[in-house]
């Protein structure tokens, strides 16, 4: 079901609070200026790329909002190891969460939006140009509808849906080589410098945090699909198009190539023959025509 974008800015417009790992809020994130942005794609987007939209600012961002007010806010306040040596747990906190989760998503919300906003800037920049030609030509348009995905706009679209993939790909590789895969153990080993052995360091919440970070793989999984869904359709809707206005040129040559000339006798002339009669039948039916000719001429 394809959801409305006037229920998108009402879950949006509340606002993100993104939490730093030292437990201190870094600022108040207000994504419904990217949401405003964004809202316009719907009017060029197919059905797919609505539901794409929908599941990024529905159940993404919220997650994200989530996430980072309730789960991942004490993300580096409560990682302990067992050891009391200064400066220990820092650096195998450092070791193990080299880059925080949510700065991470938030940087593919925002990588994998970007592309959209192409689609935005050529349809704005077809629009001035068809008001531009409109005014030197006194009210005829260049574009019948600047939205449109015919010529340069489908590529662009083409394109911003490859990026947008593209996009999601490469943060679930970085995810996946970063941590090791997509889990978050309960227990983990350190014996980095100035720590004086191997210690033991906990991670706090590790089943919430695995269960959030899960679904933000899942999700971005299924937008990478309805990527792929979108871009097919476009392509097969492409070369059906092509391919309808091959097979409707031939036609119209086959026509052309074939046109009977002024001289050719009328089509009402021609007597159907049983293919059964014999030779002398046929004979017979061929004197018959041409008496029929000589009788017209006379006349």
């Amino acid at each position: 079901m394809v959801l409305h974008c006037e229920r998108q800015s009402m879950l949006l417009q509340k606002g993100v609070c993104v939490v730093s790992s030292g437990g201190e809020a870094v600022r108040g994130m207000n994504w419904s200026g990217l949401e405003s942005l964004l809202s316009g794609v719907n009017k060029y987007s197919t059905a797919f790329g609505r539901i794409w939209l929908s599941m990024v600012f529905v159940f993404r961002v919220m997650v994200f909002v989530v996430a980072a007010q309730k789960v991942w806010g004490d993300e580096s306040k409560d990682f302990v190891c067992n050891t009391r040596q200064p400066g220990c747990t820092n650096v195998c906190y450092n070791h193990i969460f080299p880059i925080s989760h949510i700065r991470l998503w938030a940087l593919q919300l925002i990588f994998i939006t970007c592309p959209s906003l192409m689609v935005i800037a050529h349809v704005r920049f077809r629009e001035g140009k068809d008001q531009k030609y409109e005014a030197e030509h006194h009210g005829s348009h260049l574009y019948a509808n600047p939205g449109k995905k015919r010529g340069g706009l489908w590529w662009t679209y083409l394109v911003s849906l490859i990026f947008k993939a593209g996009f999601d790909v490469s943060f679930l590789y970085i995810l996946f080589r970063i941590y090791h895969g997509y889990d978050l153990p309960r227990l983990s080993k350190c014996s980095l410098d100035p720590c004086p052995n191997t210690v033991d360091c906990f991670i706090s919440r590790p089943t919430e945090k695995k269960i959030f970070m899960l679904f933000m793989v899942v999700s971005s999984v299924v937008c990478i699909f309805m990527c792929i869904c979108e871009m097919v359709y476009l392509i097969g809707k492409r070369i059906k198009k092509l391919l309808k206005i091959r097979h409707d040129n031939q036609r119209l040559l086959f026509a052309e190539q074939h046109e009977l000339t002024t001289f050719a006798p009328p089509r009402s002339q021609y007597k159907k023959t049983d293919p059964t009669l014999g030779d002398s039948q046929l004979s017979l039916n061929r004197k018959e025509k041409i008496r029929e000719g000589c009788t017209t001429t006379t006349l």
